[in-house]
């Protein structure tokens, strides 16, 4: 996609009835000269959050007394007012080309903070990673001149910070990405629902010992292996209440619980709903499965 360089502001009127999310700048500029510097506590445009991929070159991001080199394929995240400093090299020697947004924190502030938690101030995002994708697409949009409300204005920013927030939770929860000895624990999970399974079991099959393997688990998965085990285990019981007449005891015999008022209490704190009201719908709508976070 070839994106005119530019930037490209916005000031729409606030709607008194309507919270929104609020764009103020997005561009994609090619810098080549050290007179691009901004300084984080100095500017008076705040408060606002900046958003700033590099495509090509590089440039300097100074945060406290830390300073990252900003290269293709990475971004930096900056709250302003703050204490940063952004630049371009005086020794470098090929432009430095990037795409960004600014947008005020109304609404988003919590999603971006927990994004800055976990993926850290200079994050490492594949070009076509659908964050990337989509900030290209905003960059066009603004420079073909459809943003025209605030309306779009605000889904354009809601969807670009929920896009990022779901790169984290889905790269954290990437299977591909788990340690070997997660993947076994959880495989063995999998494969022994059935049957009561202890940390000491599972710790012993993994070769790790008990805090090492929820620490592990826990980072890569979101899920303790006590709570793996009972996601797996609901999953498999909403197979069985809608695919089969089996009783509730039969069905928790079946999937490696003690008895049904145990399976019972299990399912609902995971689901909201017993098990016979998941099978027959009950007050509620009658759902063929549920997905979980």
């Amino acid at each position: 996609m070839d994106i005119p360089k530019g930037t490209y502001g916005f000031r729409f009127a606030e709607d008194r009835e309507l919270q929104l999310c609020r764009l103020f700048a997005a561009g994609c500029d090619s810098i080549t000269t050290p007179s691009y510097r901004w300084d984080g506590l100095v500017r008076t445009d705040g408060p606002l959050l900046l958003f700033q991929y590099t495509l090509s070159g590089e440039g300097v991001y100074e945060s406290g007394d830390r300073a990252f080199r900003v290269t293709a394929g990475q971004a930096f995240l900056a709250e302003i007012p703050g204490p940063h400093r952004y630049y371009y090299p005086p020794e470098s020697k090929e432009p430095w080309e990037f795409l960004f947004l600014l947008f005020r924190p109304d609404l988003i502030l919590p999603h971006w903070r927990k994004f800055l938690r976990e993926a850290g101030e200079v994050p490492q995002l594949p070009a076509d990673c659908a964050p990337v994708r989509l900030l290209r697409m905003i960059v066009a949009d603004a420079a073909a001149g459809r943003i025209t409300d605030p309306l779009i204005s605000s889904s354009c920013v809601y969807q670009f910070m929920t896009e990022l927030a779901r790169l984290q939770v889905t790269t954290l929860r990437d299977r591909e990405n788990w340690p070997e000895n997660v993947r076994r624990a959880a495989e063995f999970i999998e494969h022994n629902y059935s049957r009561m399974i202890s940390i000491d079991q599972l710790s012993e099959h993994v070769s790790l010992s008990k805090y090492h393997l929820i620490r592990r688990f826990s980072a890569s998965t979101g899920l303790t292996p006590g709570a793996y085990l009972t996601r797996v285990r609901t999953e498999k019981a909403m197979e069985l209440l809608r695919g089969t007449g089996l009783s509730i005891e039969a069905i928790a015999e079946r999937i490696g619980y003690s008895s049904g008022s145990y399976f019972i209490k299990a399912f609902r704190s995971l689901t909201g709903l017993t098990p016979g009201e998941f099978r027959s719908g009950g007050q509620s709508l009658a759902y063929r499965k549920l997905f979980f976070d």
